[in-house]
Formats: structure tokens, sequence, C-alpha cells
């Protein structure tokens, strides 16, 4: 593995399990989460500034055992609900969105092991994420004619495979211990693979230069020929065509990420407006907290952040049902498929809410802070780039069209990572 920007004693290194101190439940990391976060907050600027990856930052999550929250209790886990997962997501977001979307595709990883793997692959992975394993993505691709299309290749050698190709917006990989991605096998049947980070053939390249999530690590992959064992593949030959609570679940981490973004650009607002700002000599007023207009805009801001929120919470109201019901084969067939098409729908409502509410805050921040907040030692710009840049991954134009389409017709959303 290649990495320009990763320490000597991390590269393809596997984390201690003796510095792994898992979390009994799901309210145990969220309690864990709340307390990292202060600290991821204090340099998130420093960090955007500086363009700091978070391996430190990495490490303290695994120290607390929070990368385990969706392993199931079955398997030694915490067992944290969807619920869970959502507001430790958000709760990170608010302190660093780099931090809570360079690990949001790891927080993924074991349901996705859960819903595709086999038991035996089940046991092994969710041991892996419990010793301290991060497991993050490379999905996407620049080539193809259209967003999403797959050009890797997986190609059968003996009794194992042949790994071939390039990804990017390998979110989070530099600060992973595998990296899990999709690959076309010879009969055309999608995989997901499960690459160790210190396997040869694997490059990881420090290439992100993105305005926003500048500390995301969202670069390039490069698969060069690897070597791949049987037990480290999940064939998907229903990945286009069954309907699954994935895509659900991984917009619901992405709308967590923008509420959090929400919340700490209001936050920086109401902070600034209170401790450093002046008013307008025409408000009337000694204080800009006194100013009608202030009070106004900060009105506004607080009530898009609390309808992010809300929405959020509703979403997951729909969402962990779903989650649950499929993973345990409590319900099949039509009653299954409407209770995953309804929480598509809820997610999909609430990342529209939580786009529209980390883009509208993070820019109104100026309305409040006035001129002086655009001085680079604030940095607060950090907020509406890193919503900016987060909220390009799926266009809500779509989210509306098919919430509409479902609304007047029953039209069911497609099948996708993106619903």
């Amino acid at each position: 593995m290649t990495s320009s920007n990763t320490p000597d004693d991390l590269d393809g290194a596997s984390p201690s399990t003796s510095a792994v101190t898992l979390a009994q439940s799901g309210a145990e990391c969220l309690v864990a989460a709340d307390m990292l976060a202060r600290q991821f907050a204090a340099r998130a600027s420093t960090r955007d500034l500086e363009r700091q990856l978070p391996f430190e930052e990495f490490d303290l999550i695994r120290a607390h055992g929070l990368q385990a929250i969706r392993v199931p209790k079955k398997f030694g886990g915490p067992g944290g609900s969807v619920r869970d997962l959502a507001e430790m997501t958000r709760i990170i977001s608010k302190g660093d969105p780099n931090i809570a979307q360079a690990l949001s595709p790891h927080l993924l990883a074991a349901d996705a092991v859960m819903l595709w793997g086999t038991p035996a692959q089940q046991k092994k992975f969710c041991a892996d994420i419990i010793s301290g394993h991060i497991i993050n993505n490379a999905f996407a691709e620049r080539g193809g004619k259209f967003v999403g299309e797959i050009a890797t290749r997986l190609t059968a050698d003996g009794d194992g495979y042949r790994l071939q190709g390039q990804k990017f917006y390998s979110t989070g990989a530099l600060m992973a211990d595998q990296i899990y991605a999709t690959a076309i096998m010879d009969d055309g049947v999608i995989a997901l693979v499960f690459v160790p980070c210190q396997r040869e053939g694997l490059d990881l390249i420090d290439d992100w230069d993105g305005m926003g999530q500048r500390a995301t690590a969202s670069g390039t992959t490069v698969f060069n020929n690897i070597r791949m064992e049987r037990s480290e593949v999940m064939p998907l030959p229903m990945f286009a065509t069954q309907r699954t609570f994935f895509g659900g679940l991984a917009q619901s981490v992405h709308a967590a990420i923008d509420t959090g973004i929400a919340e700490a650009a209001l936050d920086d607002a109401v902070e600034f407006a209170g401790t450093k700002a002046r008013p307008m000599p025409e408000s009337g007023v000694d204080r800009q907290v006194d100013d009608p207009y202030v009070i106004s805009t900060i009105g506004h801001m607080t009530v898009y952040t609390h309808q992010a929120e809300a929405m959020l919470s509703r979403a997951v109201d729909f969402l962990g049902p779903a989650v649950a019901a499929q993973l345990n084969g409590t319900v099949a067939g039509k009653e299954l498929e409407q209770l995953l098409v309804k929480s598509s729908i809820a997610v999909a409502e609430a990342k529209i809410t939580a786009t529209d509410a980390s883009l509208r805050v993070s820019e109104m921040l100026y309305n409040v802070a006035g001129a002086s907040a655009t001085l680079r030692k604030y940095n607060f710009d950090r907020h509406w780039r890193n919503a900016r840049t987060h909220t390009t991954h799926d266009p809500v134009s779509y989210k509306y069209k098919h919430v509409g389409n479902y609304s007047l017709s029953g039209t069911l959303p497609p099948i996708s990572t993106k619903f």
C-alpha cells in the first residue's frame, strides 16, 4: 500500500485489540461520541485550513469502540439501533463533518455484511470491526457514461480471484484497515470485495483536493491485480433488482452529516453575535443580539436546523423497522417491499431538508456575524464549503421527483444506493 500522508507506524497496520474498549450499547456509543465530538470541534478549523487527516481522531474512535456501533449483540457488539447510528453520525458531524464523512462508509459496513454476507463472513468481519478495524469504501469510479458505472473487474483465478481497477471518492480509505469495493465478476454479477490495506497491489493515493470536506481522504484507490480469496468476496446477483434497506441507511447517514453541519454553523453564529459582532449604527441598539434583523435571522436559522433534526428523527422511525425486518427475516414479500419503500421516501425527505438546512444556515451565518466573520482566523466559510461539497453526492432534485411521483401516483423510488 502506498500513501503520501499516512504515518509509517499506521501504514498497513491493524489496530491493537488491547486498545479497544467496546461500548456495551448504542447509548454508551452516544455518550462517548458526544465527548469525542467536543474534542474534534476544538481542532476542526485547523484540520480544514491545514488539511490534516484525522488519524489520531480515528484512533480515539477505535479506542472507544464507536466503530462497532452496528455490530449485533449476537456477535459481541453493542447492537446499536438505526437511530443510534444516525444520532452518533450527527453528533460527530457537528464536531467535525470531515470525520463523520470519513467514518460513514465504515458505519455501513456491518449492515452490508449482515445483509449480503454468508454466516462465516458475518462472524469474521464483525469480529474484525469489534477488534478495531475500520472498513472504508472504494465504490465510485470516474469513468463511464453515467454516474455509478463500474469498470473494476474481479476475474476468477484458481480457487480465488484477481482484482483490477481504479476508484475515486474513496472516502476514509487512508484511515482504514480494510477497503470494501464493488467489482464486476466474469459472469457480469456485481460483487463486494474486502481488501486488507496491507495486501500487495493495493495503492491508496492521497489526491483529494475538494474545496470542502478537505480532510476526508476521498482520493484514488488502485487495485493492481490483487489476489482475493473467496472468503473476501460477496457476490450480489440481485444488487440492481432486489430492493434492500441499504440505500436508505446510507442516505440517512448523509442526512445526519448535513444536519450536524447546520448545527455547528448555527452555534458559531449565535456565539459570534453574542461576543464579537457589532450592531449597525442605524439599528438603534447597543448589542448585535438586540438587532431585530439579527434576531429574525437567527430565528430562521434555528427553524431550518430543527427541521432537519426532526425530519431525520422521522426518517429513522420508518427506517429502523424496515432494517430490522429485512435483517431478521420477520417480514417478506409485499409487506417488506412497502416497509422499504416508505422508509426510502422518508429518508429522501430528510435528506432534502438537511441539504437545505446545511446550505442556508452556513450562508446565513454572515448575515448575523458581519464582515469580521469573513476573516481567515475564524474559517467560518468551512461550514458552507463542507455543506456544498457533501451535498453534491446526490442531487436533491431527483429526490423531489421521486417523492412527488410516490405521493401522486404511488410510483416506487428506484432501487439504488441513493434511495
